[in-house]
């Protein structure tokens, strides 16, 4: 198998030649030492389900996995907790306030972007929302729509993680929403 930095030939740190795999989890330059490790990169996801029973599902408008459905969500960005990242996300992609969180589950996910396959942890927070306005696909969103949580079909999500996602919270999600 392939070691995931394979395409890194070059040191980031000193630009030599000299960048071998070190182990499993990372690369390690010849010439300078600098070692770089692949790991996990934080994700969050939006689980805001209505006052009807309903979950806000989002239908992707890009790639990776364009065009199905999808959970609100996205990267953590530097020095931003998971809480903050996904209530960012869901304003960015619906226009919602988010007013409370609570991590649930994490879940590990693959995610191919511009050619390269990065590991995720993706962090499900349930979420409260302001409801004074109705949602607006924006960002990578191409749709929102409310589904009630028995039409769940999780082969429906594009994202491996979030498949695995909806099916626990099909399983689980009357504890869940205590």
């Amino acid at each position: 198998m392939r070691h995931p930095l394979d395409i890194f030939h070059h040191c980031p740190r000193c630009g030599c030649e000299g960048f071998v795999v070190n182990n499993e989890k990372s690369k390690r330059c010849n010439e300078c030492g600098f070692v770089l490790y692949f790991n996990a990169i934080a994700a969050v996801v939006a689980v805001i389900v209505n006052e009807r029973g309903e979950l806000l599902v989002a239908r992707r408008g890009k790639e990776p996995a364009k065009g199905t459905l999808d959970l609100p969500g996205g990267f953590v960005d530097s020095f931003e907790t998971g809480e903050e990242a996904v209530v960012r996300e869901v304003f960015e992609e619906s226009g919602l306030q988010v007013t409370e969180t609570k991590y649930i589950f994490s879940l590990p996910n693959k995610y191919l972007y511009s050619g390269f396959e990065e590991n995720t942890l993706d962090l499900f927070f349930l979420c409260k929302t302001n409801g004074a306005h109705l949602p607006v696909a924006a960002d990578d969103v191409e749709e929102l729509r409310w589904l009630p949580l028995t039409a769940l079909d999780p082969a429906s999500f594009g994202l491996e993680s979030i498949r695995k996602g909806v099916s626990i919270l099909k399983e689980k999600i009357n504890e869940i929403i205590k």
